[in-house]
């Protein structure tokens, strides 16, 4: 764990968790949760927890495997081009100010939805190949989050260290799908809080991908990344 992996981490987390509280998402859960189980809306509510849990597990660990490759991918991509990595990184971070503006809609040209071709049977054998095609489709708020999580795993110039942020992502993505099957009435009424906040989510998830970017186009990020190493070098356990 060194000091890059700690700072990136939590933020990945948080990315994941803003992208599901998205109105790209959010609005969507009932209906996924409907789908991986092969329940209408009317019967979620009076299903056993068991089912509802093992469907959304399953949608989560498809569109994980999914990100994780992407992770893996560009954590070995950006070991090797290790020795291009400041300029590129500089790049990456212009990109992810750029997606920071479109997750506020500020870019109405990144604001698209990509979907891909027929959906898998309904029920809990098709609930990881949803999960597949969730994670290869584009929406305008997977996109930009998704996208900054992939910069930091450049930078970490190790497929394993970006394949461990990808996972940080999908936690704080996949953790909120399965809670809510295990609380599905609860749920309902805690997604209709976030509904009337949508502008303040979408504010804070732009805003953090903007600083984020804005710390890759300066070199902060290298800087914060030096100093919590040295800080963890000097760390000494009790035990």
């Amino acid at each position: 764990m060194g000091g890059s992996l700690v700072a990136a981490a939590p933020l990945a987390a948080v990315a994941g968790l803003v992208s599901f509280a998205s109105p790209c998402v959010l609005p969507l859960v009932p209906g996924y949760l409907s789908y991986v189980t092969g329940l209408s809306g009317a019967d979620l509510a009076d299903e056993r927890r068991g089912r509802l849990a093992l469907g959304a597990g399953l949608f989560v660990a498809g569109f994980t495997a999914v990100f994780v490759a992407m992770g893996t991918l560009a954590g070995g991509l950006g070991r090797w081009l290790a020795v291009y990595e400041d300029p590129i990184t500089r790049v990456l971070g212009v990109v992810t100010i750029v997606f920071g503006l479109a997750f506020m809609g500020f870019v109405p040209g990144l604001q698209r939805t990509f979907k891909t071709g027929r959906l898998p049977a309904a029920g809990l054998v098709g609930a990881p190949l949803l999960g597949v095609l969730f994670g290869v489709g584009w929406t305008p708020c997977i996109g930009p989050t998704l996208a900054a999580v992939q910069t930091l795993s450049f930078t970490e110039a190790s497929a394993g260290r970006g394949a461990l942020l990808s996972l940080a992502y999908c936690a704080g993505l996949g953790l909120p799908f399965v809670l809510a099957a295990l609380a599905y009435r609860r749920a309902l009424g805690a997604f209709g809080v976030l509904r009337r906040h949508y502008p303040l989510v979408m504010r804070v998830g732009g805003g953090m991908l903007v600083l984020i970017g804005a710390l890759l186009v300066t070199g902060l990020w290298n800087d914060l990344t030096i100093e919590l190493k040295s800080w963890i070098s000097g760390f000494e356990p009790v035990i």
